[in-house]
Parts: structure tokens; C-alpha cells; sequence
């Protein structure tokens, strides 16, 4: 439950956040093409930016995606910006929760289902399972990049990514059933190739961002 507390401490890191995106809009962006990249506490944020910057606004025209894992999105969370449905769509959002497959905390059981999941082997909510062929690399600590190594599907009940993964990966991602702080990790080259691929259309569609 949110405290007095919690609230003050959230709206003071989003004011942060809030602060150095008006300085980047302001002095850096000069009308060029915008992606997101959050995770955890940070999509809380995140969340909030795109609410109150790009959502049914203007500045929705530049955004290629917001990249959002690691934390709860509700279906309403957006007015406009729709969740990503295809690899190379733009102005869109892509969030998914990985856990081992098989797992459902009690935390989520009680969300009912209000949840969004893209599957980053796909980039869509297709509830599909998605074998290790579509996977394209596993960061596996700070100097080994591993293919071929994830298998993920939505949970339809839930809207959480499930994941099977094999032995090679780091130890400590074998010690829990939830992968949270994995949640870039474990699909980062498909996410590093997506975001190309994303630049890339809005780039094509907005004549070089010119």
C-alpha cells in the first residue's frame, strides 16, 4: 500500500527525471527521433514521462518506442500510444515482467489480468510461445554475448512473459523464479536489433528526421 511517505519519494525521483528531460527537449533533442529505455522503478517513471509528454501530444510524432520492462503496465495506462504490435512500428510501447515459466506470484494473481505484455522475441502480445530460434543473444555478464539460449511466451492468464532458459546463463538468475533484474539481459541483442530496426522506419517516414 502507497504511503504519504512513498508518494513524496516518488514524485521527488520523477521530478528528476521530469527536470533532465525538459533540459534534453529543450537543449539536445533539435526535433531528432525519441526512444525511451526504463526499467523496474524507473518504467514508474518512465510511465509518468510519456503521460504527460507524449501521450495524445505532439511530441508523440517523435517518439520510435519506449522500451518500458521490469514493472506493471496497466491496459488504460496510455490514451494514445499503442502497444507494439509489429517489429518495425513506431511511436509505440513494448513492457514485459519475466519470470521462470511456471511461476505466478500471488502479487500478480491479484491484478486480474490488467496488464500488457509485449514478448521481445516477437515484439507483439501474441500469447504464441516463441522457441530459442527467434532469440538472438543473452548477455550473459559483462562480456559474452549467448544466441539461441530463451524460449519466452505470455502467460494468458497473467500478461507476465514466461521464460525457460538453459544452464549456461549466470548462476544468479537460476536462484529465484523471478527474473526481474534480468529483464534486458535476457533479450538483449533482440532489443539492441529492434531499436535499429524501429530508428530505422521512423527515420524512413520522417525523411531522415530533417
Amino acid at each position: 500500500m502507497e504511503t504519504p511517505e512513498a508518494t513524496a519519494a516518488f514524485d521527488l525521483a520523477y521530478s528528476d527525471v521530469k527536470t533532465a528531460f525538459l533540459y534534453y527537449l529543450q537543449n539536445e533533442n533539435k526535433n531528432r527521433p525519441i526512444v525511451i529505455a526504463s526499467h523496474s522503478q524507473g518504467t514508474l517513471h518512465a510511465i509518468r514521462l510519456l503521460q504527460e509528454f507524449f501521450d495524445d501530444l505532439p511530441l508523440q510524432n517523435q517518439l520510435v518506442c519506449a522500451y518500458i520492462p521490469g514493472y506493471r503496465i496497466k491496459k488504460d495506462a496510455f490514451k494514445s500510444i499503442p502497444v507494439s504490435e509489429k517489429p518495425n512500428q513506431t511511436g509505440c510501447f513494448a513492457g514485459w515482467r519475466s519470470y521462470e515459466k511456471g511461476e505466478i506470484p500471488d502479487r500478480v494473481l491479484v491484478e486480474n489480468g490488467d496488464c500488457v505484455c509485449v514478448n521481445p522475441l516477437t515484439w507483439n502480445t501474441s500469447e504464441n510461445w516463441m522457441p530459442k530460434v527467434n532469440h538472438l543473444g543473452i548477455m550473459n555478464g559483462f562480456d559474452k554475448i549467448i544466441p539461441h539460449t530463451v524460449a519466452a511466451g505470455i502467460e494468458p492468464k497473467t500478461k507476465i512473459l514466461w521464460v525457460e532458459s538453459p544452464d549456461v546463463i549466470l548462476e544468479g538468475m537460476k536462484k529465484g523464479k523471478d527474473l526481474h533484474v534480468y529483464d534486458f539481459n535476457l533479450f538483449w541483442l533482440n532489443i539492441r536489433e529492434n531499436v535499429k530496426l524501429r530508428i530505422d522506419k521512423w527515420l524512413t517516414e520522417n525523411g531522415g528526421g530533417k
